[in-house]
């Protein structure tokens, strides 16, 4: 952070950062070996097993969304469901969340609606891209509700300014009524950005990062549709509202191969991991039919949440109805359990540390008030999954 701001610490009984994390700030000088633009971090080595550590745990705020700079600067997100927020995206710093890139950005109020083009409305997911440049994806859409005009978009942040560097507008024949952007995935030079939509009709988003170019594609395609009938379970039992409504949730998790070719992806109302070549998604030319031709289906899986892939080409899963994270050693090929804990309530989004260690949020969705009324907030853990 530039020594003039003044930012805004939110410590909310938040637990300290763990001594084994790489130091917060360092700048980009201080890159890792293995880790240059456009390749992931290496692989860790699990044949012996894993084990969690604990990163910082907030009984009060809900995390989502998690990403790691090179030089090892974690990233969150906040999103506004059913109550405000008063951070939507922060930096992880001495166990406290830091408004980032400062208080502006993170001005919005469910009751001071203003300047949604410019301000942090509902952010769903953070990325780091290959080139190290951090992404805000804020799909705008406060509880789920439908997009606040305007205010979906694709934020770039500088990290060595840690300033906004690039607002990219989504607009609203991408965004339509009912959509909520949900997370993303870059190519390995950083020019294509890929989004899961899993609102009311799931669809991906193909963005140019350069031009701001979006297309939504696979809009209504069987594969990027929740899965009628599906009940997820939490704690041994249906997951639903005390309406009775259960989550129906489209294209959620995303994860692209190493050299950037494939693209896979699945609803979490769903148990099927699909995949498409990333060229066929790159060319406009294509129709509707004839794109969706290509979309493969690639192997069955669960209710999931998360999807990330190594530099081995392996493949993470999160699995909240188990509290594990699950582990194959390559798209299509059969899931084991790499880690199971009664503390992974909810196991959310992955990211990777410049080591190869796994970052995991728990953002404890069934412990909500959407699903427990009686909760006057839903807590959320950052853990890293090493090696045991």
């Amino acid at each position: 952070m530039h020594a003039s701001r003044r930012p805004l610490l939110l410590a909310s009984g938040a637990l300290a950062l763990s001594a084994a994390l790489p130091a917060l700030g360092q700048t980009r000088s201080e890159t890792r070996a293995g880790t240059g633009a456009g390749s992931k971090p290496p692989a860790m080595d699990f044949s012996r097993g894993a084990r969690l550590e604990q990163v910082a745990a907030f009984p009060d705020r809900q995390i989502t969304g998690i990403t790691v700079s090179r030089s090892g600067r974690i990233f969150v997100c906040l999103p506004r469901w059913g109550q405000d927020v008063p951070v939507s995206v922060a930096e992880l710093a001495e166990g406290q969340l830091r408004p980032y890139p400062d208080e502006g950005w993170n001005a919005w109020r469910n009751a001071s609606p203003a300047m949604p083009e410019r301000r942090f409305v509902c952010v769903q997911s953070v990325v780091v891209d290959p080139q190290d440049n951090l992404w805000v994806l804020d799909p705008a859409a406060p509880d789920m509700m439908g997009p606040v005009k305007g205010g979906p978009k694709l934020v770039r942040i500088d990290l060595r300014t840690n300033t906004v560097a690039k607002v990219i507008p989504v607009p609203e024949r991408v965004a339509p009524p009912g959509s909520y952007l949900n997370d993303l995935r870059f190519s390995p030079d950083g020019r294509t950005a890929y989004i899961t939509d899993s609102g009311i009709k799931g669809a991906l988003v193909v963005l140019d990062t350069a031009s701001g170019a979006a297309r939504r594609v696979l809009d209504g395609h069987p594969s990027t549709q929740f899965e009628e009938g599906l009940v997820p379970m939490a704690d041994g039992q249906p997951l639903r509202r005390p309406n009775g409504r259960t989550m129906q949730s489209a294209a959620d998790g995303i994860a692209i191969s190493p050299d950037g070719a494939t693209l896979y992806w699945q609803a979490l109302t769903g148990r099927t991991l699909f995949s498409i070549p990333t060229a066929a998604l790159r060319d406009a030319r294509l129709s509707p039919d004839r794109l969706g031709a290509q979309v493969r289906r690639v192997a069955g899986t669960h209710v999931a949440d998360g999807l990330w892939i190594d530099a081995a080409g392996r493949l993470y899963v999160t699995n909240p109805e188990t509290s594990a994270v699950e582990m194959a050693p390559a798209p299509g090929q059969p899931l084991s359990v790499l880690v199971r804990d009664d503390r992974l309530r909810w196991p959310d989004t992955f990211a990777q540390g410049p080591d190869g260690a796994l970052f995991v949020t728990t953002s404890h969705i069934q412990d909500s008030p959407w699903f427990k009324p009686e909760a006057k907030a839903t807590p959320s853990e950052v853990w890293r999954i090493v090696p045991a």
